[in-house]
């Protein structure tokens, strides 16, 4: 190759340089920057999955608030809590506990 060639393709390939850097600009951008485009899409997903989060728990909280409320209006529901949830019985009964499969 002689002079004239090598300057020419080096010529052509520096008319290209804007849209190299361009080219080299958005790749930076979409893929390694900081608030990438790939890092914004899993933020989003992350923040819709704690969305659903807050809105069990909270659903939870209310529920569990109401179970306390029952609890504290008397001893009858004390008991029939008791019964229900960890199968208690008074000494003279016995407790069974039918379970239903699953379709």
């Amino acid at each position: 190759m002689n002079k004239k060639e090598v300057k020419g393709k080096v010529s052509k390939i520096a008319s290209y340089k804007y849209l190299i850097a361009i080219i080299l600009f958005l790749a930076w951008i979409f893929f390694f920057d900081e608030n990438s485009i790939v890092s914004h899409q899993q933020n989003k997903n992350r923040l819709e999955e704690l969305t659903q989060q807050k809105v069990y728990y909270k659903a939870r909280i209310e529920s569990d608030k109401q179970k306390l409320e029952d609890l504290k209006s008397g001893v009858d529901e004390l008991e029939k809590f008791a019964r229900e949830q960890y199968y208690m019985s008074k000494p003279d009964e016995d407790v069974f506990i039918v379970v239903e499969e699953a379709k």
